[in-house]
This record gives structure tokens, C-alpha cells and sequence, in this order.
């Protein structure tokens, strides 16, 4: 499995999804061009002391990293319309590829992917019915959310 952001823009966000990216033993790819630059102190900070041990790989736009990744499943994440994470199926060697902070992923980029997944919200369905909720989650959060469901489905299936 590999985590994959697309136009990053907040360092924090990034670094500690790179400290989960380490602590999983998962590959991060940062899809360019990024919100900050990779010598940040707050993308540094964020991802404390564990950065000898993050996989990281750059790329200078969506059609490399695509061009790159044509072997394997693109798993897009976004809050619109996608198959709710607990109904998907993952596969060892997915990509799960996550949009920018402000904007999420184009649907360009959402078209280009081979699968669409929403994180469900109990508080986001009162948008949808013009009352006040909450409209996304923390990128760092969403991406902690998928990685252990992806995890958990691919290393313990059947209990083991």
C-alpha cells in the first residue's frame, strides 16, 4: 500500500502524515507542486524525529505519478459521492491518493482514479439538509482513518 497527496499545501498535515506513513512501514508520494518546501520546520516538526524512516517519492504532476503507478489501483478519496471505506474491498498494493487541503482532488484527477471512497460523517449529512455541520475532516485524520482500515482488512483477514 501507498499514501499519495495531491498539490499538498500545509506542511503540518503532510509531516505527520508522514510520521504515520512511517510508523505503517507505507510509501508516501507527494504529487507536485507542493504548498511549502520539503525543508519546512513544520513539516519537520510535525513529523518529529521519524523521517530517516519515511519512504518518500516525488512527483512533478498527476500524469507522471500516473504514468509511474499504471501496475496498480488508484483509490481516490474524497467526501463526494464515493463508496463509504467500510463497503471497499483493498488489495495489497493499492494507492490511496488523497486531494489538497482547500480544494480536494479535481475530478479530473478523480476520473483518472480507479476507484472513488468517502469517509462517512454522521455530522456531515445536516449540510445536505441546510443545517450546520461539519463539511471534512483533517486531511492527517482522513488519511489515518483509511490507512488503518486498509491495514486492518489486508493483514487480518478472517481474524488472523
Amino acid at each position: 500500500m501507498e499514501i499519495s497527496l495531491f498539490e499538498p499545501r500545509i506542511p503540518q498535515n503532510t509531516g505527520s502524515i508522514a510520521r504515520t506513513c512511517a510508523a505503517f512501514d507505507i510509501t508516501l508520494n507527494l504529487i507536485e507542486p507542493l504548498g511549502f518546501k520539503l525543508e519546512d520546520k513544520y513539516l519537520k516538526r510535525a513529523g518529529l524525529d521519524y523521517w530517516p524512516l519515511v519512504k518518500l517519492k516525488n512527483y512533478p504532476n498527476f500524469t507522471n505519478f500516473k504514468e509511474s503507478k499504471k501496475n496498480k489501483r488508484i483509490i481516490a478519496f474524497s467526501k463526494k459521492n464515493g463508496i463509504y471505506l467500510k463497503n471497499f474491498k483493498f488489495l495489497n498494493d493499492d494507492i490511496l491518493l488523497f486531494g489538497r487541503e482547500d480544494t480536494g482532488l479535481p475530478d479530473t484527477v478523480i476520473q483518472g482514479s480507479d476507484s472513488l471512497i468517502s469517509i462517512f460523517m454522521p455530522n456531515n449529512e445536516l449540510i445536505s439538509k441546510n443545517k450546520k455541520g461539519v463539511r471534512s475532516l483533517n486531511l492527517s485524520v482522513a488519511c489515518g482513518i483509511a490507512i488503518y482500515e486498509a491495514y486492518k482488512q489486508i493483514n487480518f483477514q478472517n481474524g488472523n
